[in-house]
C-alpha cells in the first residue's frame, strides 16, 4: 500500500500513510471556525513492532469543556503523564491502531463502549465465545465490554483501525462484575484504572 503521504517519524515502516490531527477552534475576533493547530501522528510501538498506537485525542470528562481550550489542555496533560491505558476514566480516547500481517493481539476486555472502524485491510473480530467476524474496510464493530481480540487476516499487508473508546458504567453479567482484563498484558501499556 504505497502512499503519497510520508510516514510519521515515530511510525513503523509499514507502507501505511502518516497521520495528521487537525484541531479546530474559533477566531476570537470573528467567531469563525479555524484550524487552530495541526499535529503529526505520534506512534507508540508494542509487541515486538507487530502493533502500533497513535492516540489522536482524549477527553477526561463528559460532556467535554471546550471553553478556553480546556479540552486541549486536559488532553496534553493526559498524554504528558504517560499513564493512559486503553480507556480514559470518565472520558474518551480516539486511537488509530496498526496491525502487522498475520498478527492477532491478546484477548482482552475493557470497561468501555468502543467503536472500531476498519480503515485499511481486513480485520477479524475474535470473541472469547469462539465467534469470529471478518471486517472489511469501512465496517464498524460496536464493542460492548466483551472479551475480544483483533487479527489481521492478511499474510502480507498491514491493517489499520480507528477506535473511539468511551468509559462506561460498571457492567454485571449473571450477577458478576466484569472488569478490565488485559490477559498477559502488553509491555508498556498500563491498566486503565476505570473499573475500581
Amino acid at each position: 500500500m504505497s502512499t503519497s503521504r510520508p510516514p510519521n517519524p515515530t511510525q513503523i515502516p509499514n507502507g501505511l500513510p502518516g497521520l495528521t490531527t487537525h484541531l479546530t477552534g474559533h477566531d476570537a475576533s470573528t467567531g469563525k471556525a479555524i484550524v487552530q493547530e495541526s499535529r503529526p501522528g505520534n506512534w507508540s510501538v508494542y509487541d515486538d513492532k507487530l502493533m502500533a498506537f497513535n492516540v489522536v485525542y482524549t477527553t477526561s470528562k463528559f460532556p467535554a469543556d471546550l471553553n478556553n481550550d480546556a479540552d486541549i489542555k486536559a488532553h496534553d496533560e493526559t498524554m504528558a503523564k504517560g499513564k493512559l491505558g486503553l480507556v480514559n476514566s470518565h472520558g474518551t480516547v480516539c486511537r488509530v491502531v496498526d496491525f502487522a500481517p498475520g498478527y492477532e493481539c491478546i484477548m482482552h476486555r475493557t470497561q468501555s463502549l468502543d467503536y472500531g472502524i476498519v480503515l485499511e485491510g481486513a480485520i477479524e473480530l475474535v470473541l472469547d465465545g469462539g465467534e469470529r467476524k471478518l471486517m472489511q474496510r469501512g465496517d464498524v464493530a460496536v464493542q460492548r465490554a466483551t472479551m475480544h481480540a483483533w487479527k489481521n487476516t492478511s499474510e502480507s499487508e498491514w491493517a489499520r483501525m480507528i477506535f473511539v473508546l468511551q468509559d462506561c458504567e460498571k457492567l454485571e453479567v449473571g450477577g458478576k462484575a466484569l472488569k478490565e482484563d488485559l490477559g498477559r498484558g502488553v509491555d508498556g501499556l498500563p491498566p486503565s484504572g476505570n473499573d475500581a
